[in-house]
């Protein structure tokens, strides 16, 4: 069993670290895409700027879990990005439909217009700065405010109506008495009008998953930077929404007939722009020479509110230092759900420039070459879907790839062009020229935005290929794997881009059971990616071989769980049983697990050298790998063959952005402990605890003290007890507060298998455990 065990950890292990056999680092220089973009030029003579737009999309389902608060954070991070204003436009898709998150939204477009420093002839640093805090407090107290606010407009409003139409039944019925009339009780926006979205109480085509679609604007000082501070797809009953992938191909097809940036920037609504110059330290990329082959560059996700200690490897600093990292030198690393900015061609399904052009092989020499696309121009060719390099592309299918919207097709070639790096250089093949996006953008009209709200509707995706090859990708919970799977599946590549100040800043889950909700969300993702036609052994030859090896990891890590259970076992298994491993504890094995050790070690230290992060960082990774590994995962397994199998679809719950209960304790969720699945690592640890007690007892007391045997057993139950260490420390709680039932209910698991274990193996000779005990 151990040898089984050991063959796949090995087999894991290669996986792992195969894809990180090219490691490279990259640098942007700023001050040479303003001289190119943004300073005067000949073409360019009033040195306006030169920059593609960037439409920025900021996805949030549910204000109770999701704070407006947190939302209204990213949006202000958002208005005050050194990115051209023009360029700019920012799109809030709320799933929950919610008139508090357009509200709140609002109150941030409003709070953006006012310029701290506009008619001052002197400015005053301090001053400045303490207007500028006590105006964001301000701002605070109004956006909490705004329950409070809505609902008792709400109560009005529905107390003017009923007053109302009581008096046209008075005036209807005069001589009838007047029973009480009830109204559906609306939600109502500051207008006075019906909000058309979810209402407080919800009621037929006004509640979650029955609402019409809306778009709803901020116009002002920002006009094209603050275009949509809401827009909400159209939910039916009966109709699949696919969660928030869904909603971002909503937001896909709406802002490419509002605003058609060639960029597309995605966050989550917890993760906010902390560094000003993220977005052009990105185009950096985008525009380089050979950047238009680029189909995402992917930013680390940096997190704050985690404790100092970092107990559960919240910070997943190995994964985004070192795992993702070492994807760079490869086709790129893999598209992580936020942080990302995408070039928009590349999420309609297109391959990318000159992903056919035929290179010399080592038969080159015998059999020459066709020359193939000869008559094909350069434009056609930088739009193709297909595999076949002699077909041009074919107008006629767009309607069934992207739908009936002239609007949208139009926009195609558009964005296609204005994405494109500058023809500034005899190497750059595929550009536009300097100067060409310098034109202002135009005014939306009513037409524009009737058919932006059209393109979302529930029913507009039926019989295309959204979700499918185009946008992101239907079908798993890790939609954002999936879709940036599909990109290097067809030839693109992607970019990891760490800045010495952190891109973005977001919140993480910091107790254990959100923690592990996050893991098994992931791993049955996995799990699913691994039994669908995305699984990493079905990949095109275009993919790499590398890269296709950092795939296959991705779907076949949640299974190494159902070894590593059997493996944290094993050590009670030696010592209940009395057989180790080997028979004893000689010279050759010692050696061999002393080679073992040291190389391992030199590659930790290498790893940690070439990443930067500390040696604290990766043993916290190792330690909850464990603590993961041992209960999320093997239920993701379970759960993905049950789907596969039987077809049982998964939900998931939102996992909350607000904060405790307990206002003093800023790390009160650090404690809160409520899922079943932890008996699992619990009753690792238990069984552990028993059978070091049984060994060391039935060494002391036998004839011939066997202590090699004992002391292989024990160090390994230690190892795995150290693993388990901050799982210990959650469970035990707040000031004493112990969550009794899960200690109880793993105890008399582990007494069992203890007890069962003794009765079906007993000692050998004698049914006498220790002294004058005997078992019954």
């Amino acid at each position: 069993m151990s040898v089984v065990c050991e063959i796949w950890f090995a087999f894991s292990w290669l996986l792992d670290q195969l894809p990180k056999l090219c490691p490279i680092n990259r640098s942007t220089d700023l001050n040479v895409l303003k001289e190119k973009f943004e300073m005067p030029s000949p073409n360019n003579p009033t040195g306006k700027s030169d920059l593609p737009g960037i439409d920025v999309f900021v996805s949030t389902a549910d204000p109770e879990k999701e704070p407006p608060l947190v939302t209204a954070n990213t949006i202000l991070s958002i208005l005050a990005a050194d990115y051209p204003v023009e360029k700019l436009s920012c799109y809030v898709s709320d799933d929950g439909g919610a008139l508090l998150t357009f509200e709140a939204m609002a109150e941030a477009a409003s709070s953006a217009n006012r310029d701290p420093y506009k008619n001052k002839v002197k400015s005053n640093f301090v001053k400045d700065r303490r207007r500028v805090k006590r105006e964001y407090d301000e701002f605070k107290v109004r956006i909490n405010g705004l329950p409070d606010s809505i609902r008792r407009r709400t109560d009005a409003f529905h107390a003017r109506e009923e007053i109302k139409a009581m008096k046209l039944q008075r005036q209807n019925k005069e001589d009838e008495p007047v029973e009480p009339v009830k109204i559906p009780k609306a939600t109502w926006m500051a207008d006075g009008t019906h909000w058309p979205g979810t209402w407080l109480n919800s009621s037929p085509e006004h509640s979650r998953g029955d609402h019409a679609g809306i778009i709803q604007g901020s116009d002002g000082t920002w006009p094209i930077l603050f275009r949509s501070s809401g827009k909400k797809g159209e939910k039916r009953p009966g109709y699949d929404h696919n969660k928030k992938a869904g909603a971002m191909n909503a937001l896909v097809r709406a802002s490419a007939i509002m605003s058609n940036g060639p960029f597309i920037l995605n966050l989550d609504c917890d993760h906010y722009i902390y560094n000003s110059k993220a977005m052009m330290e990105g185009m950096c990329f985008m525009m380089d020479r050979g950047g238009d082959r680029i189909c995402y560059v992917q930013f680390p996700q940096r997190f704050e509110g985690i404790d100092p200690s970092d107990r559960y490897a919240n910070h997943n600093t190995v994964f985004f230092d070192v795992n993702t990292r070492a994807l760079d030198g490869l086709q790129g690393p893999v598209y992580v759900g936020t942080g990302c900015l995408f070039r928009r061609v590349a999420l309609y399904g297109f391959d990318p420039p000159r992903s056919k052009e035929r290179h010399p092989g080592c038969c080159s020499c015998c059999f020459g070459s066709r020359k193939k696309n000869a008559n094909i121009s350069e434009e056609k060719l930088a739009l193709r879907m297909g595999d076949s390099d002699e077909e041009e592309i074919n107008l006629s299918m767009f309607p069934k790839k992207f739908g009936n919207s002239t609007f949208l097709i139009d926009s195609i070639p558009v964005a296609e062009f204005q994405g494109r790096p500058l023809t500034d250089h005899p190497a750059v093949k595929h550009g536009r020229p300097p100067g060409a996006l310098t034109i202002p953008r135009e005014l939306l009209d009513a037409s524009t935005v009737a058919e932006a709200i059209s393109v979302i509707s529930c029913w507009y995706e039926d019989k295309t290929e959204w979700g499918h090859r185009v946008g992101w990708i239907y079908g798993s919970v890790t939609e954002d794997v999936v879709t940036g799977y599909r990109m290097h599946n067809r030839g693109w590549k992607s970019v990891y881009c760490v800045t010495k100040r952190d891109a973005f800043r977001g919140t993480a889950p910091i107790n254990l059971t959100d923690r592990l909700h996050q893991v098994l969300r992931w791993a049955t993702g996995s799990v699913e990616i691994f039994f669908s036609r995305n699984n990493a052994l079905l990949a095109n030859p275009r993919m790499k071989f590398l890269q296709r090896i950092a795939y296959l990891n991705v779907g076949i890590y949640p299974f190494t769980s159902i070894f590593l259970i059997v493996y944290c076992f094993l050590p009670a298994l030696s010592l209940f049983s009395g057989q180790f491993i080997v028979q004893t504890l000689n010279v050759t094995f010692l050696a061999y697990l002393l080679t073992i050790t040291v190389t391992l070690c030199m590659l930790v230290v290498l790893e940690i050298k070439w990443s930067g992060i500390e040696l604290e960082e990766w043993w916290r990774n190792e330690q909850f790998w464990l603590i993961g590994g041992t209960g999320a995962p093997l239920a993701a397994v379970l759960q993905g063959l049950l789907k596969v199998i039987a077809g049982i679809e998964i939900s998931f719950i939102l996992t909350s952005k607000s904060a405790g209960d307990d206002v003093d304790d800023e790390f009160a969720d650090l404690y809160v402990v409520k899922w079943i699945s932890l008996m699992i690592p619990i009753t690792i640890m238990m069984v552990n605890l028993i059978v070091i007690a049984v060994g060391v007892s039935r060494t002391i007391y036998s004839v011939i003290p066997q202590w090699s045997r004992l002391l292989g057993g024990v160090f390994f139950s230690f190892w795995v007890l150290t693993h388990l260490y901050p799982f210990v420390k959650g469970l035990m709680g707040r000031r004493g507060r112990t969550p009794t039932i899960v200690f109880v209910w793993s105890g008399l698991i582990s007494i069992t298998i203890s007890l069962l274990w003794v009765a079906i193996n007993p000692p050998a000779g004698t049914n006498q455990i220790v002294g004058s005990f005997q078992f019954p």
